[in-house]
């Protein structure tokens, strides 16, 4: 049973109807629904929306809603620096929960237009790791969970002011 329902829109216009997925429709309005986690495949989604609405307006708002447990922080890594290359000022919204890197997200919005919704419930924790193989293999894994926690800790200083 596919249980990954996408409601359709249909639009009439002088010229017609044409169906939209909501996705698209949401897209076409310059909104970008973050609704799952983050990892290779729905961060390289992000990316090419963000980067799509930036060629179309540099200058017109992106509304980034998001309602998302986290994910993978290499993957939330590139829709983050792409937030941050674009032209385009991004207003996110939490909606529901962010959590773990959807928080990091959330935070690099543009000032003054991070929002939460009345419900929305904002999480973080220390980055997760798991550890295995030789001594040296440990060490290693270990240190780069201390460079992402240090890493995670600058741009939410960054963009919080902490």
């Amino acid at each position: 049973m596919n249980t990954n329902l996408i409601p359709m829109v249909i639009e009439s216009t002088g010229r017609g109807e044409r169906a939209y997925d909501i996705y698209s429709l949401l897209l076409k309005e310059r909104i970008i629904f973050v609704g799952t986690g983050i990892n290779d495949q729905v961060a390289n989604l992000i990316v090419a929306q963000l980067l799509y609405l930036d060629q179309q307006d540099p200058d017109k708002q992106i509304n980034m809603y998001i309602n998302s447990p986290g994910g993978m922080i290499y993957s939330g890594l590139a829709v983050y620096d792409t937030m941050r290359l674009v032209n385009a000022p991004i207003a996110t919204y939490a909606v529901g929960v962010t959590a773990s890197f959807g928080t990091v997200l959330l935070t690099a919005g543009t000032p003054g237009q991070r929002y939460a919704l009345p419900n929305a419930t904002i999480h973080l924790h220390q980055p997760l790791g798991g550890a295995e193989g030789q001594a040296r293999d440990i060490e290693i894994q270990a240190k780069e969970i201390l460079r992402l926690r240090s890493r995670l800790n600058d741009i939410l200083a960054k963009h919080t002011g902490q």
